[in-house]
């Protein structure tokens, strides 16, 4: 068995990622994929919490914008969590990993209500849990449900799986000489305005010195690599330095 560079991590992984190429909807064999990725890395021995966002299914902020109530839209973005939190449980128990679903808002027919102390021990016993419904509150992003739960179960670090393979000072996919990060300090973020997370959620893993991994979750083996202690996509913080 490998030896896993941390204890805990929390694994945030938008909904577009689980939209496969086509950025929407559920990509069964793409949502197939990334549970095996999750399984292999599980099986070096470290614990590990997933925040899942909505997007491939429904944006608060896209609602919104179209004139629906933002605090309606954003209670519907939450919902389309628990759609892609209970396709994924149920990809990652086909390959006999034991998976817990818990949300912010509570719905007891498909779901644990999120208990802090239960999902600690689920991890304890070798669970993956899967955190729904942000932090259960309209105006917050899952972003910052990720940072927030990552310091309430004292993770390691937060692996922020996306299309890219890092943090670079420009959209490298319209811009040919934009310049990837390997490290980022957590303000240097803030005053750049890059896109990594929200800044809510950036100043809660400042202030709790949780260091946040962005990568490339298309490439096979890259949350594997990660666990293992390899220096894959851009750290920000945890004495990260540029």
């Amino acid at each position: 068995m490998d030896i896993p560079r941390y204890k805990r991590v929390l694994l945030k992984l938008s909904g577009e990622v689980l939209g496969g190429d086509k950025g929407f909807g559920i990509d069964t064999e793409e949502m197939k994929r990334i549970a095996l990725e999750i399984k292999e890395a599980k099986e070096t021995g470290v614990e590990i919490a997933i925040v899942v966002g909505g997007g491939n299914i429904f944006r608060g902020l896209a609602g919104s914008a179209k004139g629906m109530d933002r605090a309606t839209a954003d209670y519907m973005g939450m919902i389309a969590t628990v759609i892609n939190a209970l396709a994924l449980q149920d990809a990652l128990e086909k390959f006999g990993v034991p998976t817990r679903v818990q949300t912010a808002i509570e719905m007891r027919e498909v779901a644990e209500p999120y208990i802090r102390r239960r999902a600690i021990r689920h991890l304890e016993k070798g669970r993956i849990v899967i955190f729904a419904c942000g932090t259960g509150n309209p105006f917050f992003s899952t972003d910052t449900a990720a940072a927030l739960r990552a310091a309430e179960i004292g993770a390691e670090a937060i692996l922020k799986a996306t299309k890219v393979d890092g943090v670079y000072d420009a959209d490298p996919h319209v811009y040919k000489d934009a310049v990837k990060f390997s490290r980022l300090e957590y303000l240097e973020v803030l005053n750049r305005g890059l896109r990594v997370m929200d800044s809510t959620a950036i100043s809660l893993c400042m202030d709790n010195e949780i260091p946040v991994i962005v990568f490339n979750i298309k490439v096979p083996g890259n949350l594997l690599r990660i666990i293992r202690g390899e220096e894959i996509g851009t750290c920000v913080g945890g004495g990260a330095k540029k």
